[in-house]
């Protein structure tokens, strides 16, 4: 299965002052409902003394798991204008908080919502997003003379090197997406003169920066 996904990197935080009140987004990756609650009682337990901890999550690769909260806001003013975030970017697996501290004036309906909005996305973007993508990793050897013009092969396409060791023969991790796997497997034999050693695939989801 191909199918791929958008969800977020690292966790992830940032602020906002709004008409005096503090708002305090936080966004991590949650692969289940259990630890999206973990890291929404983390951050609770962290900002007790807060007024409000408002939450939004989704998870599974379908989005099948999605619940949001408005921690005492009027309702339909946090919670739901957090998740059309997170559904508007086209995320899952992940969960977000935005913490207020209220600073003495009533922000309103309207306002709420542009808060809640604004330290959501902060948030997002704090804890960056990501494809996720059904990749195949090689562990891959070639000769020292063949180097050079395998990496400048393997620079015109999205295959990522990492992990490059350099022993009696350069040794590195080859990262492919499923998709285009055929097309860069071919290019890195032939830019090697057919020198290159490569292992059968380790194949799973793997994050991809957008492009």
């Amino acid at each position: 299965m191909n199918t791929a996904y958008m969800t977020l990197s690292h966790e992830g935080s940032d602020e906002t002052v709004i008409q005096k009140s503090r708002f305090i987004g936080y966004a991590s990756p949650a692969v289940s409902e259990e630890e999206a609650m973990f890291f929404i009682r983390t951050i609770r337990e962290r900002h007790r003394d807060a007024t409000h901890n408002c939450y939004a999550y989704i998870v599974g690769k379908n989005q099948g798991i999605i619940r949001y909260s408005d921690d005492g806001e009027p309702s339909g003013t946090a919670g739901l204008p957090m998740l059309d975030v997170l559904k508007n970017k086209g995320l899952t697996d992940c969960v977000v908080v935005v913490t207020r501290y209220f600073g003495g004036t009533l922000l309103g309906t309207g306002g709420l919502v542009r808060a809640y909005t604004h330290g959501c996305r902060i948030a997002v973007d704090a804890a960056v997003p990501v494809r996720m993508e059904m990749t195949n990793c090689y562990h891959c050897s070639v000769p020292y003379n063949c180097w050079d013009s395998l990496r400048h092969a393997l620079e015109k396409t999205s295959a990522i090197l990492s992990e490059i060791t350099y022993t009696d023969q350069i040794s590195f991790i080859l990262k492919s997406r499923s998709l285009e796997n055929d097309q860069i497997i071919d290019a890195a034999i032939s830019a090697s003169g057919r020198k290159i050693t490569i292992s059968e695939p380790e194949t799973g989801y793997e994050p991809w920066p957008l492009d």
